[in-house]
């Protein structure tokens, strides 16, 4: 069974350095491989892929934009009346991923409208999702890029996102019928949305293109305190043959390097040949 291959949320981690080229950097000297950015459009794409590859760090996951922040949008997919802007944003992505050698994005779903009743508005959200959906799947197949649908939980996280289960994202994603579009498992949102970790790992992990960790409730490293048991998760994710990479997107409880501690344990289990700290 190969190792799991970890990349660095910098989105996240290192929150003490001031920016993204700063935070690469210190993810390469960790010892990461790879690297993930939630949203890279602050910086210009050919001086971000300069400073990856400075770092000795390959992008390997962005987000689609969020859309309108001051309107609290998160994302776009399957917000009704946005789909001009959902394509826009795309391209956008697209261009930032292929400037980045970043081989998969996160197609966001949004929120459910302000006022509007998550019921109500169900069937038309997904409608438009699904033709947002086959719209990036062609886009993405030109480039030879891979799209992501990612459950998050709407009990702590986002009470209003739209895609907030496994069984709702993989439902969508046999809908569409697309082999590009992928599932995007963030076992933070499934263990509070669903629990039952184990059998939906094994029940879906088939179609999921990218893995995600955070300990729960408090969404710190995985060695810190609180439900899950990463030892067997990851041990779970080796023998199920999982290949791609896990991200680590989760809030460092104190110094980013020093919480890194459970990966440094779990690379010397595994003989990984890491470089830095």
């Amino acid at each position: 069974m190969a190792p799991l291959r970890f990349s660095a949320n910098v989105s996240w981690l290192f929150p003490e350095l001031p920016g993204l080229p700063e935070r690469l950097q210190a993810a390469g000297r960790a010892g990461f491989e790879a690297a993930e950015v939630a949203w890279p459009y602050a910086e210009p794409p050919q001086a971000l892929a300069s400073a990856a590859r400075a770092a000795g760090l390959r992008l390997v996951l962005i987000n689609t934009p969020r859309g309108d922040q001051e309107k609290g949008e998160m994302g776009l997919g399957a917000v009704p009346g946005r789909q001009a802007a959902f394509r826009e944003g795309l391209e956008q992505a697209v261009l930032y991923a292929k400037a980045l050698g970043c081989p998969r994005i996160h197609l966001m779903a949004g929120r459910v409208p302000p006022g509007a009743d998550r019921a109500a508005v169900q069937a038309e959200m997904e409608t438009v999702f699904l033709e947002n959906l086959r719209h990036a799947a062609g886009v993405l197949a030109q480039e030879n890029l891979v799209g992501l649908l990612e459950p998050i939980n709407t009990r702590i996280t986002d009470p209003q996102y739209f895609l907030d289960t496994p069984q709702q994202a993989a439902a969508i994603l046999q809908k569409v019928g697309r082999p590009n579009l992928q599932l995007q498992m963030d076992v933070f949102h499934w263990q509070i949305m669903d629990g039952n970790l184990t059998g939906n790992i094994r029940k879906f992990l088939p179609i999921v293109g990218h893995v995600q960790v955070a300990q729960v409730p408090d969404r710190g490293e995985p060695g810190s305190s609180g439900e899950l048991d990463f030892s067997y998760l990851f041990q779970l994710l080796e023998d199920e043959g999982y290949q791609g990479f896990v991200g680590c997107e989760y809030r460092p409880q104190g110094d980013t390097v020093e919480g890194l501690s459970w990966l440094r344990s779990y690379w010397d289990r595994r003989g990984h040949p890491r470089g830095g700290q």
